[in-house]
């Protein structure tokens, strides 16, 4: 093991230390990241690209991750060859131009954060389970400590599913119906069922289930199931109590749709009840459109059942 230079200052050594050591636990030093054909710089432009609310321009890119611009705009031109990125005038100024993923590019994506995030949960899992929270929490603490924001209570993660998952799922609808709208076990059973299909006959090209996760607390859920060869179902929507208000909802929806597109649908559907207004907001925001009604009574309740269209 290499040895430290002398008169060093003890807290550099440590700094430094510590940067050798984390940078070889995530695999800065691979030649691919991820094991993929990306660079982590070229894996952090295309993150930036897919989870900016607003489409960046290059020179805003290059500033705000401090990468050179010549770097920068050889990545970029590469990734407009490659058919992942593509550039639009801005309607503001005729003088700038926005960067963002195209279908392909959200797709290559993609795969790269399942694998991030597969990673990361491989590295947390070695630790013993009481020492988890304090890593997470000395990380936040050299991120505040030099400046950078902290990871506050609106920072949420999205993965699909994995064992364990769909117990949850059918858990947390049987539970949480019941106590906000009295429903009775019948629902839960619904959900059961819905669940055991999804896993039964799972179409990983076509169908998909997202999980909102916060310090390995699951916040929410969402499905895509197909219906049709044209037609794709969201189902499942759920989020917990403790998390509305975060944009759970919405970015659960936002994923269900543009899975739903680049799959190749040509419309989402979905059946909802008349009294789920916070549900029926987010997909009315969404571009969904109500399409019928019918009264029945279900699941220990009198109720107006709904069917809500999205064109692809």
């Amino acid at each position: 093991m290499a040895t430290l230079p002398e008169r060093e200052n003890p807290q550099v050594a440590a700094v430094r230390g510590f940067n050798r050591f984390y940078t070889r636990q995530i695999g800065v030093l691979n030649r691919g990241y991820l094991a993929s054909p990306f660079s982590l710089a070229e894996a952090r432009v295309l993150y930036e690209l897919r989870y900016r609310e607003t489409p960046p321009s290059a020179s805003e890119l290059s500033q705000d991750l401090g990468i050179d611009p010549g770097y920068l705009s050889r990545m970029l031109r590469d990734f407009g060859h490659r058919g992942f990125v593509r550039r639009e005038t801005s309607r503001g100024d005729a003088r700038r131009s926005l960067l963002s993923l195209t279908p392909k590019g959200r797709k290559v994506f993609a795969e790269l954060d399942r694998r991030s995030s597969r990673e990361v949960r491989a590295l947390v899992e070695k630790l013993p389970a009481g020492k988890r929270r304090s890593v997470v929490d000395a990380m936040r603490t050299i991120q505040s400590g030099f400046g950078a924001p902290t990871v506050d209570k609106a920072t949420f993660t999205i993965r699909t599913h994995r064992p364990g998952d769909m117990g949850w799922v059918v858990h947390r609808h049987g539970a949480l119906y019941s106590e906000e709208y009295g429903w009775d076990e019948r629902f839960e059973a619904l959900v059961a069922r819905i669940c055991a299909d999804f896993i039964d006959h799972f179409d990983a090209e076509r169908e998909r289930c997202w999980v909102a996760e916060r310090d390995g607390e699951i916040l929410g859920t969402i499905f895509c199931v197909k219906k049709s060869k044209t037609v794709a179902k969201l189902r499942l929507l759920l989020v917990e109590p403790s998390a509305r208000g975060l944009g759970v909802g919405k970015r659960l929806v936002d994923e269900c749709i543009r899975f739903a597109r680049d799959a190749g649908y040509r419309k989402l559907t979905l059946w909802t009840q008349n009294n789920l207004h916070a549900a029926r907001h987010i997909y009315q925001r969404a571009g969904f459109e109500l399409v019928s009604e019918d009264k029945h009574f279900s699941f220990g309740k009198h109720l107006v059942a709904q069917n809500w269209d999205l064109a692809l």
